[in-house]
């Protein structure tokens, strides 16, 4: 056993956990360990299908110390005139570079792929080689939230011999099909209808399983850039009005489709989830193209010809593929203290921005407070599954954000760091102030109707 002392332990080298470190040795003059399962940086895009990109715009995601892309506006395609999303490809080149370039260049990194994390510092390589980490200052978990893709566990149905049914990884070595059932109702599968419409695989080939229906964000609400801004700043606006018009929870989400803030691929179903998905208007409406869309619950098995559902039966073709394209996608984990004696639970402190919330629990570790102070100006925001998160979550968010309204030193990062959207929206420190002093009030209105409209239900 080889005993290694750092100040920091870091388990896993994901999106998180890459963030967070490259924050902390940019901040501080820690030394950190990093231990991962995976040969290289990057998590679950390691994983992840090929023709997968970020849902949100490549100038706020990665590291904070380094770009990722070119802040280019795309010309054409389903994101047209809108900041460039990076591929999986170009994701994980991106984290090898920040690993190779930057994080192990500084001194102060040792990083162990390859390695299997059995708690309690000790962690074993694929050699066999075991090691123990004394970590003078914290142990940071960058796994609580791990991300589980469909090509990382077999369905969660069961598959007769003679069926193919196969992760969307799948797609590029497989001839052409007479019917693709996608089988999930999340961002996997929207991906991959919108990827076979592309390709020019008619709508009227394309049988949808969807268990269930979502809201889905709007692209255009979440630009960054000055060219942006006044588009952003008007669904801000138009999620205050929303929440001050609304008199039940059913009728807040009426009033945040009514302004734009919350869309859905089929207008006659009511939406029973929420996981943050953001689609531009125009994949929206080639997704309105298929119209072989089933809703008779979860697959339960597929058979040769037929899939059986909760609900009852179809046929398929007999030439049918199949595409599975369930998951959890980001870890559904009760929320707990982000920093604790030792220790830092990496969650996200805004909706739906881990690799932002990683960065920032790094500074917020590098100020000279205490742990109460600290989760105080960081409460964990869930991710979200059903409807009735959008609510919760954006009560938290509110909270923290009009926490850091009141420190100084961290508005003063937060102001400057590319991670935060709203950076790029500022001309600087007096833009920045003028722009928080007008949306206290409406947070912290927004919270108190929030509050309310749940109470009532």
């Amino acid at each position: 056993m080889q005993t290694i002392e750092a100040d920091y332990l870091v388990v896993g080298a994901g999106a998180m956990g890459m963030a967070f470190t490259d924050t902390l040795i940019t901040e501080t003059d820690a030394t950190v360990v990093i231990v991962d399962r995976n040969d290289a940086p990057g998590g679950h895009w390691l994983s992840a299908y090929p023709f997968v990109r970020l849902h949100q715009p490549s100038a706020y995601y990665g590291v904070n110390s380094r770009k990722l892309g070119n802040d280019s506006i795309d010309a054409s395609g389903p994101n047209e005139g809108f900041y460039e999303l990076a591929g999986g490809s170009e994701v994980v080149s991106y984290y090898d570079t920040v690993m190779r370039q930057h994080l192990l260049p500084s001194g102060r990194v040792r990083y162990f792929p390859m390695s299997e994390y059995s708690g309690d510092g000790r962690f074993r390589t694929l050699g066999g080689d075991d090691y123990s980490v004394v970590a003078r200052k914290r142990v940071v978990d960058a796994t609580y939230l791990s991300v589980v893709v469909a090509s990382m566990r077999p369905p969660p149905y069961q598959v007769a011999e003679g069926v193919t049914c196969i992760p969307p990884n799948g797609l590029f070595r497989q001839p052409v099909h007479e019917q693709y059932v996608i089988v999930g109702a999340g961002k996997t599968s929207m991906d991959t209808c919108s990827w076979l419409l592309r390709h020019g695989i008619a709508p009227g080939r394309i049988t949808w399983i969807k268990p269930r229906e979502s809201w889905i964000l709007d692209r255009a609400a979440v630009q960054p850039g000055m060219q942006f801004a006044r588009r952003v700043l008007a669904d801000f606006s138009a999620q205050s009005r929303a929440i001050k018009r609304a008199t039940s929870i059913d009728d807040l989400y009426l009033q945040l489709e009514a302004l734009g803030c919350l869309l859905r691929i089929d207008t006659t179903v009511e939406p029973t989830m929420y996981r943050c998905a953001i689609l531009s208007k125009g994949e929206l409406e080639n997704l309105r193209l298929i119209d072989d869309v089933i809703r008779m619950g979860h697959v339960t098995s597929i058979e040769p010809g037929r899939v059986v559902l909760d609900c009852g039966t179809i046929d398929t073709h007999p030439d049918a593929l199949y595409v599975d394209c369930t998951g959890d996608g980001i870890g559904l984990r009760p929320a707990t203290p982000v920093y604790s004696p030792g220790a830092i639970t990496l969650q996200s402190v805004r909706t739906c921005q881990p690799a932002f919330s990683a960065a920032v629990i790094a500074r917020v570790e590098a100020m000279d407070v205490d742990d109460d102070a600290r989760n105080g100006l960081l409460r964990p925001v869930p991710h979200p599954t059903v409807p009735i998160d959008w609510v919760t979550m954006t009560i938290e968010f509110n909270h923290n954000q009009l926490a850091w309204f009141d420190n100084p030193e961290l508005m003063g990062w937060l102001n400057r760091a590319r991670l935060n959207a709203v950076s790029h929206m500022q001309s600087g420190d007096e833009d920045a102030a003028s722009g928080a002093a007008a949306v206290t009030p409406r947070l912290r209105s927004a919270n108190e109707k929030l509050a309310k409209l749940l109470a009532d239900l």
